[in-house]
């Protein structure tokens, strides 16, 4: 036992360590802004720079809408496949994963193909092109959010939770919104943390459908900068990290255990 103990301790160090030792000399990189002496002068470029704030606030709330409307269409869907179609499973894990064959490149350029002329011409106004562009997120999130959502359904007994939320008199509204949402609370959350990462980060979409997202942003500073970028990365770093960690902290002071009594429909 000890024997394993060691291996496994060794494996789990070397992760981090595979993760830590990048970020760690990003930071120091950071700090060399000064010649000769470590200085906070190239984040306090950054952080008087008002594309920093804008673009970082507004590839948060495309996150957070992009989140919103994963979670509204997947779990609904999942859920009624684990409860009546379970034989059509392997078809929506294909269609799931097609993201992961289609790049982002070819995605865009069929978006802008199709909604920049009449009947659609969604990108003629900027409302309907950041609708444009958390949709085109959804599908980069699909394959992560769908198999979030799967693997926490497939540990709790759908079938039982929803004929007790039937036999109290709940409608199917009350059973996936205080029934199986709350049940998935831990899925949910990795599925979270997946897709506002990769939106905050993306650079291809948001470059062609020339929205003010944070990754373009990010790779203009990179072209005309040296210490200021590594700046830039940590302080996205940390300001994502307090973003999941607060996430993860308001989600855990709601009561884990879900209760099948509800009241009427």
């Amino acid at each position: 036992m000890k024997r394993g103990a060691f291996w496994s301790w060794l494996w789990v160090g070397l992760g981090i360590a595979y993760f830590a030792i990048p970020l760690i000399a990003t930071l120091e990189f950071s700090l060399k802004a000064e010649r000769g002496r470590y200085s906070l002068a190239a984040y306090r470029t950054v952080l008087s720079d008002p594309q920093f704030a804008s673009t970082f606030s507004f590839s948060a709330g495309i996150a957070i809408l992009t989140i919103l409307f994963s979670l509204l269409l997947i779990v609904p869907t999942v859920y009624w496949v684990h409860l009546r179609l379970p034989q059509i499973r392997p078809a929506m894990e294909f269609v799931a994963f097609l993201p992961f064959v289609l790049p982002a490149i070819v995605l865009v350029f069929g978006l802008i193909r199709i909604y920049s002329r009449p009947p659609f011409a969604l990108t003629n106004y900027v409302w309907s092109t950041n609708l444009l562009l958390v949709a085109a997120y959804m599908g980069l999130a699909l394959p992560y959010m769908y198999r979030s959502v799967d693997t926490g359904m497939r540990a709790i007994d759908v079938r039982t939770l929803t004929e007790a939320a039937q036999s109290l008199g709940a409608g199917w509204p009350t059973i996936v919104g205080r029934v199986i949402f709350p049940n998935l609370r831990t899925a949910l959350l990795s599925g979270t943390f997946l897709t506002f990462a990769i939106v905050l980060g993306e650079y291809t979409i948001a470059s062609f459908l020339a929205r003010p997202m944070f990754g373009p942003y990010l790779a203009n500073m990179v072209r005309n900068k040296a210490y200021e970028p590594a700046a830039l990365s940590i302080i996205s770093f940390a300001l994502t990290w307090a973003m999941m960690g607060g996430l993860q902290w308001v989600t855990h002071r709601t009561p884990g255990s879900t209760q099948v009594t509800t009241g009427p429909r």
